[in-house]
């Protein structure tokens, strides 16, 4: 049975609508023809997601997600994706866009960086956005 989990770090954060949020990713899942295996979201501070960039990452920048990669089969999507709140609010607050919709380009974000999309080249950056527009579009929240 697949699974998605919501977890909190450090921060004073509740996830709304998790049932429509967790059809939502295992839709979004499944149409990259895919399937859950676990999936965990920690939703935590920028100074938290800092220390896990440092550490694992070796990258001394504040980001606003870090996705770890724990599948095993091939198609599965299993992982631990970090999620900075703080990080997403300043975000929507900068592209003057609702932080619900800002929080769920993240976490759509995420689940597509385990599908196996890329987003340092531009033209892989047009597609995760393109992706990500998509599934936005899907989700009624």
């Amino acid at each position: 049975m697949a699974k998605i989990n919501f977890f909190t770090e450090d921060v004073d954060f509740k996830l709304k609508n998790k049932t429509i949020i967790r059809k939502w990713l295992s839709e979004s899942i499944q149409a990259e023809n895919a399937f859950i295996g676990e999936l965990n979201f920690i939703f935590c501070s920028d100074e938290y997601l800092l220390k896990i960039n440092q550490e694992y990452l070796d990258h001394d920048t504040y980001t606003d997600i870090i996705t770890f990669d724990n599948s095993v089969e091939k198609n599965e999507i299993s992982g631990d994706i970090f999620i900075s709140v703080e990080r997403v609010n300043e975000n929507a607050v900068k592209f003057k866009i609702d932080p619900k919709i800002e929080l769920s380009r993240v976490m759509i974000h995420g689940v597509l960086h385990l599908i196996g999309f890329l987003d340092k080249k531009a033209e892989d950056k047009a597609l995760m956005t393109s992706k990500e527009n998509h599934y936005l579009s899907t989700l009624a929240i």
